[in-house]
């Protein structure tokens, strides 16, 4: 399974079953890319313009904006709704390719309840919000890491030089976890590769 982080909240998830984009935003988000192939594309929050662009998606790909479960061509997908900072619905999403599960939090304002915490169930790779604003900031996208302990936590929705959003740079929630990672690319990762301890990736925006 690939992951790449396209900026703020969107990310391309590609692995044998298919292919996931999270959350995609505009070009006024200050992230410009090719238009990613996709067959399935989450939206947390699909009434915030800044992250439910769709047409920046190549394809004709299925859209998913609710709680629920679902399977699409292979990919399982679980919604699980939360709130943001300002008490609106968010739907955080467990993405499960090639046996991986992987946890988009959208803009999650707070940490998830024990009720959403079953519900996300156990989460590989935890893709979440750290640069405060419209959502977490780096103390409590710590405590939510904590609380929901994936292998693999990638931080989002943090200020880059091409975000165009006021949010706090990658470097408050690397002082928060203590993890300074070098940022790479993309991840790739087979099951049997899934870390036993908790690893930070901070990943490069392709946009």
């Amino acid at each position: 399974m690939e992951v790449t982080w396209l900026g703020r909240n969107c990310f391309r998830i590609r692995g044998r079953e298919g292919s996931v984009v999270t959350d995609p935003c505009p070009p006024e988000s200050g992230y410009k890319f090719a238009k990613p192939q996709a067959d399935l594309i989450t939206l947390s929050r699909k009434d915030d313009p800044g992250y439910s662009d769709t047409s920046v998606v190549a394809g004709e790909a299925r859209v998913l904006d609710a709680p629920g479960e679902y399977e699409i061509g292979g990919i399982l997908v679980t919604g699980v709704a939360t709130k943001t900072v300002s008490g609106e619905r968010n739907v955080a999403f467990v993405i499960e390719l090639d046996g991986i599960r992987v946890a988009h939090l959208g803009l999650i304002g707070g940490p998830p309840t024990a009720a959403q915490v079953s519900q996300l169930g156990k989460i590989d790779v935890l893709l979440l919000p750290s640069g405060g604003g419209n959502s977490l900031n780096a103390k409590g996208a710590q405590d939510v890491m904590t609380g929901i302990d994936p292998a693999i936590a990638i931080p989002m929705n943090f200020k880059t030089v091409n975000e165009t959003l006021d949010l706090d740079p990658i470097e408050a929630f690397q002082k928060e976890s203590g993890s300074k990672p070098e940022a790479v690319a993309k991840l790739q990762l087979s099951k049997s590769q899934v870390p036993e301890q908790l690893e930070i990736v901070v990943l490069d925006p392709r946009g």
